[in-house]
């Protein structure tokens, strides 16, 4: 393990925004977080940052990073563990080497598989939690153990991981074979052509509603290509706020008060947040 003191976090943020932390570990094998649980307090995994908001003040939040735990084992037969720390795109290539079907539509979303499993993250009709059959956390309780998928709350961009506050070490999936590298290339196109990705951005900045595109609501809400400071809607997807340089944690919490305020006053909808807010 390696703790990194005083440690900046506005590289560890896509937006480019964050403080200082005091400590930032970067743990090497899953046993070593058992001793940051029970040494330290106020902890949070960061993955790649890519829907993470940190503020810009000194920080009371000890981050870790599993970027070293990004082991993938094939039992050959479809079933596949993979660490949490593996970035999202690399575990997608995976599986097109393998031939594996499933995660095609995911495709193009930004992030490590620890981070996508922990907000059930998702795209076009599918998510995450589709194809994974069991979860190794470190639970509120400090204990390391596996969590059956039926055993697991979980809903549209939410699970219990969250609310107890787990650690994700790592996920067991199951696949078909049968990869759609067509589906693949379509949907990372897709991406790249909607999505403000020249900008630092954290993604869908709001939750879809059922019945109701949170995009939608925001151009209704005259609220698309709306800035604070160096903070704005995006005027080439509504629902991402980008950073046009110099943006502060500030700028961007005031810009998604006041697009919730207009939204409320057009429709009477309240829009709640996709991405993960590091307050202090």
């Amino acid at each position: 393990m390696k703790i990194l003191k005083n440690h900046n976090m506005r590289e560890h943020s896509n937006m480019k925004i964050g403080g200082v932390t005091k400590n930032f570990f970067i743990v090497e094998n899953k046993e070593e977080l058992k001793d940051i649980a029970d040494n330290y307090e106020n902890l949070f995994v960061i993955g790649n940052g890519t829907n993470t908001l940190i503020n810009d003040k000194d920080l009371k939040t000890n981050f870790i990073s599993l970027k070293e735990i990004k082991f993938v084992k094939d039992d050959g037969n479809g079933t596949v563990e993979v660490g949490a720390g593996l970035d999202f795109s690399e575990f997608v290539k995976y599986t097109e080497e393998a031939d594996y079907e499933g995660l095609e539509n995911l495709a193009g979303i930004p992030g490590s598989v620890g981070g996508l499993v922990y907000m059930n993250g998702g795209a076009y009709g599918s998510e995450i939690f589709d194809h994974i059959i069991e979860i190794e956390v470190l639970d509120e309780n400090k204990n390391i153990r596996r969590v059956k998928k039926e055993n697991i709350d979980f809903s549209y961009r939410k699970t219990e991981i969250q609310e107890k506050k787990w650690i994700v070490i790592s996920a067991t999936f199951r696949f078909g074979k049968g990869h759609k590298k067509t589906v693949v290339t379509e949907k990372t196109s897709t991406r790249e052509n909607r999505h403000p990705l020249e900008l630092p951005n954290l993604g869908n900045n709001f939750k879809n509603l059922e019945g109701y595109f949170a995009a939608k609501l925001i151009i209704e809400a005259g609220m698309q290509g709306f800035r604070v400071g160096d903070a704005q809607m995006s005027t080439k997807h509504p629902n991402f706020i980008v950073n046009l340089g110099n943006a502060t944690f500030a700028d961007i919490r005031e810009l998604i008060s006041k697009v919730k305020a207009a939204v409320v006053e057009k429709t009477g909808i309240l829009l709640e947040e996709e991405i993960v807010i590091v307050d202090e």
